[in-house]
């Protein structure tokens, strides 16, 4: 992947790499892309964990610091994987379909921090914004984000949409290169960007 990317991944160079005839290697992934899936899988399911033990080393009761290590720990593995990080969060593979399975361990690093968001608004006993929330009605899918962010106000929900987005995307400028030129501190800018987007979701920020 690292040499042609996803698109060129091959079954049979694979194999022969692994000094393996094809035919061994297609007894446990029948098609490319049933390999792509467990390669995928396995790369969420390391992001996830990576996410969730820095939030864990935090306690629930300093919010902004679990925000920051779990941001930081999604930048750092990034940064330590970024073939496996251009496979999740990169340019989707032409002709590849994700199996449904692939949402639960897709999921684990949004619920790492819809979980510090909610924890913290719980706490907070913020009053909701019903006019906000009036106005958010129909934007989200709520069915989903019931499990990630369960009774937190709509628009709470959306801003922490927005916050993700930001974070994967300085992430993704980072690592591929479209910040050359115009950051040259490139940790102090994202404790920037984080510490931004804490305030955006974190009540009482």
């Amino acid at each position: 992947m690292a040499v042609k990317g996803a698109p060129g991944l091959s079954l049979r160079e694979v194999a022969r790499e692994m000094g393996l005839v094809s035919s061994a290697l297609y007894r446990y992934f029948a098609t490319r892309d049933d390999l792509l899936t467990a390669l995928i899988v396995d790369a969420y399911n390391d992001l996830g964990a990576s996410a969730e033990r820095a939030a864990q080393r935090v306690a629930p009761s300093e919010p902004r610091r679990r925000f920051h290590a779990a941001a930081s720990a999604i930048r750092k593995w990034a940064k330590a994987n970024p073939n496996e990080y251009a496979l999740l969060y990169g340019s989707p593979v032409p002709g590849y379909q994700a199996p449904e399975f692939t949402v639960e361990p897709a999921a684990r690093v949004a619920l790492v921090l819809g979980s510090i968001v909610t924890d913290a608004w719980r706490e907070s006993r913020a009053a909701q914004n019903e006019e906000n929330d009036v106005l958010m009605k129909g934007l989200l899918e709520t069915r989903n984000l019931d499990g990630v962010m369960p009774g937190i106000p709509e628009s709470v929900r959306a801003r922490s949409l927005m916050v993700w987005s930001q974070i994967f995307g300085c992430i993704s400028f980072e690592l591929f290169g479209h910040y050359k030129g115009s950051v040259r501190n490139f940790n102090r800018f994202f404790v920037m960007v984080v510490d931004e987007a804490a305030n955006q979701v974190l009540p009482g920020e």
